[in-house]
C-alpha cells in the first residue's frame, strides 16, 4: 500500500471505533482481516496513525477546529510524521484510494500553531474533567505530564534472572539495536521510532522462547524491585493477573521462600501457568479464584503485593483510547475496588509484614489518597520512607519529583521514560 491508501484506512480504522464503540485494537484486528492484501509494513503504519490521532486528540482537534477522523490523521500525517501539505495534496491526486485533498483552509490549520490561549487540558491532551486531578498530583508540571503521556512508549523487556543476564538478552536482540534501561538494573529497551516505524516482533525470538526475558515496562519492572522481596520472603501476589510481576518477584527471591498467585478473575490468572514454565520460577504456588482459597495464609505473609484494579491512566501512552472512554463514575468504581482490596490484603500479613500498594494510574484519587484513607482506618500500619525505599532497591537517590506529598513513589514518562505507575509500601507495626 502506498501512503494515500494507509491514510485512508487509518481513517476507516477510527471511524469504525467511533461508531461502533470498540477498542482500537478489535477495530485494527477486523480491517486487517477484511484487507488481507495489507502486509505488516501496512499494518504497523496504520496502526501508528490510529494510536498517534488519539495520543493527542485534543490537540490535534483543536488545531483543525474539527474533531472527525479524517481531520485527527491528516493532522497527524503533517504535525507529528512531518509531511508537507502540497505533497500529500499531489499523492492524492494520484491515488484512487486516497482521501480528498487537503482544503486550503485545511492546510493553513494543520501548519499553524496551537493558539496559545488553548485551554490547559488541550495542550495536556486530556479529558477537561481530569485537569484537576492531575494539577493536584503534579503542581505546575501537570501539563508537561499530560504532553510526555501523549507520546509514543517504548518496547521494554526484564531480563529473568533465572535463565540469564543482561548482557545474553542485549547479544541475543542485537539486531534491534536494544540498550540497557537506565534505572532497572535487569532492563532492556527499544525506543520508539518515528512515523511507520514496527515495533520489533520478540516473542518469537529464542531468548525468548527459552525465557531469557518477558515484555514488560520499566516501570513495572522498578514497582516490581521497589516491593522489597527477598529469598525465603513469604510473599502474597493477590491481583497476579497473567503473572508479570509475579515472574520478577520469583527472580528476585531466586526461586527460594514462597509466592502466592492469586487472581479473582480466573481468565486473567489463565497465562501464568506457561509463563511460570518458560520462566523456571519454582517458588509460585498459583491459587484458583474458589471459595476459602487464600484461607490458610491469613496472618503469615511476609508482603502482600496489591498490583490494584486501577483506571489505567499510567498506561495512556499504549491505551489512548481509554483516555477519552474514562469518566468520574468509573474512577469511583475503581477507588471502591481499590480500598476493598487493601482491606482485604492486609488480613495476611504477619505482625511486621508488609503491604505494597501499586497502581498504574496518575491519578491521586487512587494513589495518594487510597493510601491516606487505609493509614486513617489502620493505625498499626505506617509508610515506609520512598527515599530509602529506593536508595535499597536502586542504590541511588530517587529521580526528582517521584516522591509524592504522602509518602509514595509515582513514575512517569517524563519523570522516568516510563509508562505512569504508583507504589507505596506500608508496613504493619510489629506488636
Amino acid at each position: 500500500m502506498r501512503l494515500p491508501g494507509r491514510l485512508s484506512a487509518a481513517i476507516a480504522v477510527l471511524t469504525d471505533v467511533e461508531t461502533r464503540k470498540r477498542p482500537v485494537s478489535e477495530a485494527l484486528k477486523a480491517w486487517g482481516i477484511a484487507n488481507r492484501f495489507a502486509g505488516a509494513g501496512d499494518r504497523a503504519a496504520i496502526g501508528n496513525l490510529v494510536y498517534d490521532a488519539l495520543r493527542r486528540r485534543a490537540s490535534h482537534a483543536a488545531l483543525m477546529a474539527d474533531d472527525s477522523p479524517r481531520a485527527l490523521v491528516l493532522a497527524v500525517a503533517v504535525r507529528d510524521w512531518a509531511m508537507d501539505p502540497a505533497a500529500l495534496n499531489e499523492s492524492f491526486a494520484a491515488d484512487d484510494h486516497a482521501p480528498t485533498p487537503l482544503s486550503a483552509e485545511e492546510i493553513a490549520r494543520v501548519t499553524g500553531p496551537l493558539p496559545e490561549n488553548a485551554p490547559a487540558h488541550i495542550r495536556a491532551d486530556l479529558p477537561e474533567w481530569l485537569a484537576p486531578s492531575l494539577e493536584r498530583a503534579f503542581g505546575d508540571n501537570w501539563i508537561a505530564e499530560g504532553q510526555a503521556m501523549a507520546g509514543r512508549p517504548s518496547l521494554d523487556l526484564r531480563t529473568n534472572a533465572l535463565k540469564a543476564q543482561r548482557d545474553r538478552v542485549l547479544k541475543s536482540l542485537d539486531r534491534f539495536h536494544p540498550q540497557p534501561t537506565p534505572i532497572a538494573p535487569l532492563g532492556v529497551t527499544m525506543p520508539a521510532g518515528p512515523g511507520d516505524a514496527r515495533t520489533p516482533n520478540v516473542t518469537t525470538d529464542e531468548g525468548y522462547l527459552k525465557g531469557w526475558f518477558e515484555v514488560q515496562d520499566q516501570g513495572s519492572q522498578i514497582v516490581a524491585a521497589l516491593a522489597g522481596a527477598t529469598p525465603g520472603d513469604q510473599v502474597l501476589d493477590l491481583c497476579a493477573g497473567a503473572g508479570g510481576k509475579t515472574l520478577a518477584l520469583a527472580a528476585a527471591m531466586s526461586n527460594k521462600g514462597q509466592i502466592f498467585a492469586y487472581d479473582s478473575d480466573r481468565s486473567r490468572l489463565a497465562p501464568i501457568y506457561d509463563r511460570l514454565k518458560r520462566n523456571g520460577a519454582r517458588n509460585v504456588q498459583v491459587r484458583a479464584p474458589l471459595p476459602g482459597a487464600l484461607d490458610d495464609l491469613v496472618g503469615k505473609m511476609d508482603r502482600v503485593v496489591i498490583d490494584a484494579p486501577c483506571t489505567g491512566t499510567g498506561t495512556w501512552r499504549r491505551r489512548p483510547d481509554t483516555k477519552w472512554k474514562l469518566s468520574p463514575e468509573l474512577l469511583a468504581q475503581r477507588v471502591a475496588e481499590q480500598a476493598a482490596i487493601l482491606e482485604a490484603g492486609q488480613l495476611y500479613l504477619k505482625p511486621g509484614g508488609t503491604l505494597v500498594y501499586i497502581t498504574c494510574s496518575i491519578l491521586p484519587e487512587e494513589n495518594d489518597d487510597q493510601v491516606a484513607a487505609f493509614l486513617a482506618a489502620h493505625p498499626g500500619f505506617a509508610v515506609v520512607e520512598a527515599g530509602a525505599l529506593w536508595q535499597s532497591a536502586f542504590g541511588s537517590a530517587a529521580p526528582s519529583g517521584t516522591i509524592t506529598a504522602g509518602g509514595g513513589i509515582a513514575l512517569t514518562p517524563r519523570l522516568t521514560g516510563t509508562d505512569g505507575f504508583y507504589c507505596a509500601l506500608l508496613q504493619r507495626i510489629a506488636s
